[in-house]
């Protein structure tokens, strides 16, 4: 049944294959990598933001401002 004529499936089979450890932790476990994913996607947009800040003590404080600050002051 593995063998087809469908390039398309046997490359799927074999990606399957090799993530087979990870989809059936996530399956059974419920784990995924999705809160680290958007912290660094987080950090990327604020790099992007802070374009021509140089000093790190600023870069920090614009992090810390944008992770948690704006509940600090009541925004939401």
């Amino acid at each position: 049944m593995r063998n087809s004529d469908l390039d398309e499936f046997e490359s799927f089979l074999g990606t399957v294959d090799s993530w087979l450890d990870l989809i059936t932790n996530y399956i059974l476990e419920g784990w995924s990598s999705g809160f680290v994913e958007g912290f660094n996607n987080r950090v990327k947009v604020l790099k992007r933001r802070c374009y021509g800040i140089f000093d790190v003590k600023t870069m920090f404080q614009r992090l810390s401002l944008d992770l948690d600050g704006y509940e600090k002051f009541g925004f939401t």
